[in-house]
C-alpha cells in the first residue's frame, strides 16, 4: 500500500513540475541594440575607491583613468541593502541599459557568492542593482554639482561624457575589481 501511495505522490509531483516550467525565448537583438565596443580591448575595469578613480586596463596596463563618485558612505565594503556603501571585490559588468535617471548604466554583478553568504549569515539582504552610471540630467543641479560629491546609494557615478566613453570601450562580461 505504501508503494502505491509513493507512486501516486511521485506522479503528481512530476506532473505539477511541468505546470511551473518557464520557457524563455531569446530574441536576436536588432542592429541598433547591439553594442560593439570600439578601440583597444579592455580586459578589466579597476576601481580605486580611496582615490575616486576608475581605470580601464588593457593587457595589464592602465589605458584610461576617470574621476568617479561613490555611495554616500564610501568607507568600507557594502554589507547590506540600504547601507549606502559601494561594494569591494571581484565582479563582472554583466549587462547594460539606457537609464532615464542616470543616462547610461552598466550593471555590476553584486552580490557575488561571498557577499551573499556573508549577508545570509548576518540575516540581512545583501542588496542589488549596483551600477556604473552617469549623472542626472537636471536643470536644478547641473552635472558639475555631482562630480566631486559621493552622492549615490552605493553605485559608481561618472560624468556623462566619461560614461559614454566607457560604454563604448567596455563589453559585457568584463571583470571589474573594486578596491578600498
Amino acid at each position: 500500500m505504501r508503494w502505491l501511495l509513493a507512486l501516486f505522490c511521485l506522479s503528481v509531483a512530476s506532473v505539477s513540475q511541468a505546470a511551473f516550467t518557464e520557457t524563455i525565448i531569446r530574441k536576436t537583438p536588432s542592429a541598433s541594440q547591439v553594442v560593439v565596443p570600439q578601440g583597444p580591448q579592455i580586459d578589466k575595469v579597476l576601481v580605486l575607491k580611496s582615490e575616486r578613480r576608475l581605470q580601464l586596463i588593457s593587457r595589464g596596463q592602465p589605458l584610461k583613468t576617470y574621476r568617479i563618485s561613490l555611495g554616500k558612505q564610501p568607507k568600507g565594503a557594502k554589507e547590506r541593502e540600504g547601507d549606502k556603501k559601494t561594494p569591494e571585490g571581484l565582479y563582472s559588468l554583466d549587462w547594460r541599459k539606457v537609464s532615464d535617471r542616470y543616462n547610461l548604466a552598466m550593471h555590476i554583478s553584486y552580490p557575488n557568492i561571498t557577499d551573499a553568504a556573508k549577508a545570509r549569515r548576518e540575516g540581512v539582504d545583501a542588496g542589488s542593482m549596483i551600477m556604473i552610471h552617469g549623472t542626472p540630467l537636471n536643470e536644478e543641479y547641473p552635472e558639475w554639482y555631482f562630480h566631486t560629491l559621493d552622492w549615490t546609494e552605493g553605485c559608481i557615478a561618472m560624468r556623462n561624457a566619461d560614461m559614454r566613453e566607457v560604454w563604448s570601450m567596455v563589453k559585457d562580461g568584463t571583470v571589474i575589481e573594486i578596491r578600498p
